[in-house]
């Protein structure tokens, strides 16, 4: 399962979604968890209710991970990497290199 999170209301899907792909119950899942069932059934009713060591907790039991990256992956390439055809780029490349101290 692959699932981009943009906003909170989305996290609560995602829970509940990957709870029943693993076939585990809010009952099963709480005691995995320590909390209540009733805990649990807020958790993915109001997911903007979750601290980030629940939410890794939960993923964990969930068997998910937490992946971060760039919205755009174009702008990420391009400023790791200046285009050697951009006047900085050969303006930079035409310098003599800075004296070692």
């Amino acid at each position: 399962m692959q699932q981009v999170l943009s906003v909170p209301s989305q996290l609560g899907v995602l829970l509940k979604a990957a709870r029943k792909e693993a076939g585990i119950s809010q009952v099963k899942l709480a005691e995995r968890l320590g909390i209540s069932q009733s805990r649990m059934s807020h958790m993915e009713l109001n997911p903007g209710s979750v601290s980030l060591e629940q939410l890794l907790a939960l993923f964990g039991a969930l068997g998910l991970e937490i992946m971060v990256g760039s919205k755009n992956p174009a702008k990420r390439s391009t400023a790791q990497a200046p285009d050697a055809g951009h006047p900085s780029a050969r303006h930079v490349a035409n310098q003599p290199p800075a004296p070692e101290w």
